[in-house]
């Protein structure tokens, strides 16, 4: 016999959730939907959170003095933990920056509250179709990974910057390599792990990734696929399905590219590169 589906199909009741970026973009979007799902809601982000949550709390993921810093104020059960956090690279960031904030500090606050998770408890964070250049790299992303804390995998960084870069892709690829990693042992807890990989989102950073990547390689990336940016408002429901305990309770260790078709179109071989000015 099989498990009945919750009613309505995503309800939250009775679920505590803490959510980081939450006060922009697809952390707030994300936010806005788990309340609408009956969530008891935690956020924590760098910027004011005006939704109404539980508790708001002001945290830079990038120091790891100040994730430590909250944990007193958050829940003693936690059911999901979902990390919209992210900053840009190439342009108001410098590289390092981009790793704290994106992998280190995601990986911090991970482990912090790891004991707490329920255990039928969810992590689900976002990545990037940007860290699907990870298998080049795995060698490199396991030592990461085998780094015991946010200190030594900052040290770790030394003298990598060509490896690193801006930050970005490798900071997502640390995102999507972590999520395989992590979520064979975490499923011995009973907590599952997964990411989504947005494809080009009309976030308020747009801008920067504009600067960074040059309006030619954004635009064939959205007119590869469905023709158009995505919205943060389209990003969000796949969180709540991923973090959900019954509807995605098979589901562990997926990178889920929501890209409007993106990785079809190139993998299959169908992107015309010559109707771009990608440079080089």
């Amino acid at each position: 016999m099989t498990n009945p589906l919750p009613d309505p199909l995503l309800s939250y009741a009775r679920r505590t959730v803490v959510v980081t970026g939450a006060a922009t973009g697809m952390g707030a979007e994300t936010v806005a939907l788990l309340l609408e799902a009956d969530a008891e809601v935690h956020a924590l982000d760098v910027a004011e959170i005006t939704a109404p949550v539980a508790s708001a709390r002001h945290v830079n993921l990038g120091d790891p003095a100040s994730i430590d810093g909250v944990l007193d104020d958050l829940p003693p059960r936690i059911d999901a933990l979902m990390h919209c956090a992210g900053i840009p690279g190439g342009t108001r960031f410098d590289p390092r920056t981009v790793m704290r904030v994106n992998f280190l500090g995601l990986r911090h606050l991970t482990e912090a509250v790891f004991d707490r998770m329920s255990d039928d408890a969810s992590i689900t964070s976002i990545a990037s179709l940007a860290g699907g250049g990870w298998p080049s790299h795995r060698t490199e992303l396991s030592e990461l990974l085998a780094t015991d804390d946010f200190a030594a995998g900052d040290t770790w960084l030394d003298g990598r910057e060509d490896l690193v870069g801006d930050g970005y892709s490798f900071s997502k690829e640390c995102v999507q390599f972590w999520t395989m990693w992590r979520s064979t042992s975490a499923i011995r807890s009973g907590v599952r792990v997964n990411a989504i990989c947005p494809g080009v989102t009309d976030t308020k950073i747009m801008v920067d990734f504009r600067q960074a990547m040059g309006d030619a390689a954004i635009d064939m990336t959205a007119d590869a696929g469905i023709g158009r940016l995505a919205s943060p408002a389209e990003m969000a429901p796949a969180m709540l399905f991923l973090g959900h305990h019954q509807t995605a309770s098979y589901i562990n260790g997926v990178n889920l590219d929501i890209d409007g078709g993106f990785m079809a179109a190139l993998t299959t071989g169908q992107v015309d590169f010559s109707k771009y000015d990608l440079g080089g």
